[in-house]
């Protein structure tokens, strides 16, 4: 069937040709001017303030993997907001987090969802764990030209692998060069301070509940440490997003699960400053 122009009042030629089931070579070839990595910066003189996100943690256990971010956002040495949202669901068996430049992230993370979705409908089966990874990671590469104008967006990736039916984290660099990490991983400003925590907290063998105060103890430690990232509110009820992907999908922690958990660990802070001490040997 011949496809037809807009000035016939009809579909153009992009939605009538047969070809990828990814959304993203559909949107290159009809609107690349869509694309955010497409996109022309105007000129601009000195520094540009942005809202940035920043501590994303992530760790494994027997059962599936959890994936958890901080609350705050900043612009410079300001607070620019103190309850955002980091960690976004990416489909029933992913989910994302994002630190950098939080409005290029979450669109990254919006056209990602849309991406997966897209998929799904044309090829009527789930995309593997592993070809999400990499679907994200060329999206990121899309993203290269703003990343070197100080635009960068670095997300971390969980999700359960069906195939192998166990928990997997992804992490990025600015370029979408993806590295698999074992046991777990930690991205944005605090990530150090986060990293250096899990390194002593996190074993193979914790239960899901172990896991999940696991990586609320590396937020606390982050925050610690790094004015960017910020700890459990408990006078505004603002506490990290927590989720955990099984076999049985994608669930956020609700807001009386994991304010329970950081209130146990506050309160654990109030004995022990620096937390936890795992044995020298």
């Amino acid at each position: 069937m011949a496809a037809n122009s807009h000035d016939q009042g009809r579909l153009p030629a992009a939605f009538l040709r047969p070809g990828s089931s990814s959304f993203l070579d559909f949107l290159s070839d009809h609107a690349p001017e869509r694309l955010p990595g497409n996109r022309v910066l105007p000129p601009v003189q000195g520094d540009l303030e942005t809202v940035h996100g920043t501590t994303i943690v992530s760790a494994t256990f027997a059962g599936g993997v959890v994936l958890a971010g901080d609350r705050r956002a900043t612009m410079g040495n300001m607070i620019a907001q103190r309850d955002v949202q980091k960690v976004f669901p990416a489909d029933e068996y992913s989910a994302v987090g994002i630190a950098g430049t939080a409005g290029l992230a979450v669109e990254l993370v919006r056209l990602f969802q849309l991406e997966l979705e897209h998929f799904e409908k044309v090829e009527g089966h789930v995309l593997s764990l592993e070809g999400k990874a990499n679907r994200l990671s060329t999206m990121i590469r899309g993203n290269l030209g703003m990343a070197m104008q100080g635009l960068a967006v670095v997300p971390l990736f969980a999700g359960y692998d069906l195939e192998r039916q166990k928990g997997r984290i992804f992490s990025y660099d600015v370029t979408g060069g993806r590295t698999e990490e074992l046991g777990f991983a930690t991205v944005g400003s605090g990530s150090i301070f986060a990293r250096g925590s899990l390194k002593k907290l996190h074993r193979d063998d914790l239960s899901e509940e172990q896991t999940v105060t696991a990586v609320v103890q590396a937020l606390y430690d982050a925050a610690d440490d790094d004015s960017a990232t910020s700890g459990p509110d408990l006078t505004r009820r603002i506490f990290p997003i927590v989720t955990v992907i099984t076999e049985d999908g994608f669930r956020r922690l609700s807001e009386t699960e994991i304010s329970e958990v950081a209130g146990s660990v506050v309160e654990g802070r109030l004995q022990l400053p620096n937390g936890p001490q795992a044995p020298v040997l």
